[in-house]
């Protein structure tokens, strides 16, 4: 209930129960952690990246200092001490969440992950990084005078870093473009580029698509442009007349913020991450792994593109996130205060 008599849906009393659902939350995490760790099945396990079993007992300490913490919490309220702990192990699991992305790609276009467990984890730790931060922000309480802003565009800086996240997928576009469309780039031609997608255990969606001049990454990379513009547009908080039935109605917050959220938290690591490897690369530190290229400079020409589209996407959409949260975030009403006269009183205290 609010303080004009209104009552909150669940959503909008979040921090009244957020600190309980983490506590669930870790609960469950922990059992699962454990049943894995007593399994002996990796937990950590990502392409060709799979760790040891015995690391498992990490996520479950995770587990069980987050239930202490938010028990504490819960039990005493929100003291800073506590808030610090909430936000170290948010980014932690924030960490742990790493290749989520990666996984419900693979998913959406027909093919199976690495390992169930792994993308279980990492699932569970996003979902724990969200509740971990909702209960860190506790304290913040809804009120009933709450303003929904305007629609308003990010400010010009913001919409550069879309506009550099837009460009650097240019040449990631055009490298799959050409073999979809029968060409060779990289010394791979378009057949051999279908040929190591079904060795890498393609879908046939994946394979139907390439074969006619489809490429999926590309139709995703769209989409992810199309996310990026919809976070510094106005369009992105009020449906565009296009939408039909939706038209003129409010965006929810959560629907551009989700995809975003997890997308920056898999991109930009992943592709800085890459970039400092092609970098040790083409400086003799290491040397680049040829995978299905033909040698390693057409490897190295390949993650370059690769790995300059994902981080320089990764930052431009965390940057639009980041504002497109602080420009939709409800704002406090002033409540109104009567008139008052030059003697202090209200106008009706005299009549």
């Amino acid at each position: 209930m609010t303080g004009d008599g209104r009552t909150l849906t669940w959503w909008q009393a979040w921090p009244r129960w957020a600190g309980r659902a983490t506590v669930l939350w870790a609960t469950v995490y922990g059992a699962f952690g454990l049943a894995c760790t007593l399994s002996g099945t990796p937990l950590l396990h990502y392409g060709v990246i799979r760790g040891a079993a015995a690391l498992d007992a990490v996520f479950v300490a995770v587990a069980v200092l987050a239930a202490l913490v938010c028990g504490a919490v819960v039990r005493h309220g929100l003291r800073p001490a506590l808030r610090v702990l909430l936000w170290v192990l948010c980014g932690l699991t924030g960490i742990a969440a790493f290749g989520l992305l990666m996984n419900v790609i693979t998913l959406m276009t027909g093919e199976g992950v690495d390992s169930p467990a792994a993308a279980a984890n990492q699932a569970l730790t996003a979902v724990g990084a969200l509740l971990l931060a909702a209960t860190a922000r506790a304290d913040h309480r809804p009120t009933g005078g709450a303003l929904v802003p305007a629609p308003s565009p990010a400010p010009r800086p913001v919409q550069l870093a879309a506009v550099a996240g837009t460009v650097a997928f240019l040449p990631y576009a055009g490298m799959k473009l050409v073999w979809a469309t029968g060409g060779t780039f990289a010394g791979i031609s378009s057949e051999e580029n279908i040929a190591v997608s079904e060795r890498n255990g393609a879908s046939g969606i994946w394979l139907t698509l390439e074969s006619r001049g489809l490429d999926v990454t590309v139709l995703l990379a769209a989409l992810g442009v199309f996310l990026l513009w919809g976070l510094v547009r106005p369009w992105g908080q009020v449906f565009p007349r296009w939408t039909l039935l939706l038209h003129r109605r409010r965006v929810p917050r959560w629907l551009p913020l989700t995809p975003a959220l997890i997308g920056a938290a898999t991109l930009t690591p992943y592709g800085l991450l890459g970039l400092g490897y092609c970098t040790l690369a083409a400086t003799g530190v290491v040397t680049m792994r040829q995978g299905d290229a033909p040698s390693p400079e057409d490897a190295l020409q390949m993650g370059w593109i690769g790995m300059i589209a994902f981080a320089a996407y990764g930052v431009a959409l965390t940057i639009a996130a980041r504002s497109y949260w602080h420009r939709t975030r409800p704002v406090a009403q002033e409540p109104a205060h009567p008139v008052t006269s030059a003697a202090g009183r209200s106008p009706a205290a005299g009549s």
